[in-house]
């Protein structure tokens, strides 16, 4: 169906503006909401009206709220939850919650519909846009982080989980004596080796009379005499 827009709809159009829609997104919220009508031939004839009147009503808001933006723009919010091992929270954080935190901290009263987000239900850091306007668009950044822990956002906890250690350290891990290496190698038994060189030699140089002096002599005790010749 085809809409005229009497109010400025994000990332649909301004007012004044002909737009061609589903069905039910026309019946159900636009003109509901009092954001369009339908798009009939006499309606078609008020749209250059229309947009006049809007685009100084729009001049006039980002006068007007031109100060809020620039509050907001580039401001940090924090919501310390309880969350799974996986990261998942038990629960989420809405936009009421997010309008909540502004208006305490900064005095600003939003409406619901222009904090434009989905409910976060896992931790991390979000950038969430600020629709003040159509012209006047600042974003803020959530961070959700677990309690009893410090909102470190992705950047710093990927550097600080991945970062190499010092090269002074790698170098003094890696440079060591060769005499310190060998020291911490394990001895084996030496039960059962062979003895050194100079050992051998000397079990085995032995003179011929200490071998016959070795033999035991057997006794003649008993022997035949031998026969005369």
């Amino acid at each position: 169906m085809k809409v005229l827009l009497i109010k400025d709809v994000y990332k649909l159009g301004r007012a004044g503006e002909i737009k061609k829609v589903a069905a039910g997104f026309g019946r159900n919220f636009l003109i509901p909401q009092g954001l369009a009508i339908q798009a009939t031939k006499g309606a078609m004839q008020q749209a250059e009206r229309i947009r006049v009147k809007a685009t100084e009503r729009r001049a006039a808001l980002n006068e007007e709220l031109g100060d809020v933006a620039e509050v907001l723009n580039g401001k940090v919010l924090t919501f310390p939850v309880k969350a799974g091992e996986t990261g998942r929270l038990y629960g989420s954080i809405s936009n009421e919650e997010i309008i909540k935190v502004i208006e305490a901290n900064y005095e600003i009263q939003l409406e619901k519909r222009q904090v434009e987000t989905e409910p976060i239900r896992q931790l991390g850091k979000f950038t969430v846009p600020i629709h003040l306007t159509m012209d006047l668009v600042p974003e803020i950044t959530v961070i959700i982080h677990r309690e009893g822990d410090p909102p470190i956002d992705d950047e710093e906890q990927a550097e600080t989980e991945g970062a190499a250690p010092p090269v002074e350290e790698v170098e003094e891990a890696v440079v060591v004596e060769p005499e310190e290496l060998l020291k911490e190698i394990p001895q084996e038994s030496n039960e059962g080796a062979a003895p050194p060189v100079d050992e051998v030699e000397e079990a085995v140089v032995v003179e011929p009379e200490e071998l016959l002096d070795d033999i035991p002599q057997e006794s003649t005790e008993g022997e035949a005499s031998q026969p005369e010749a």
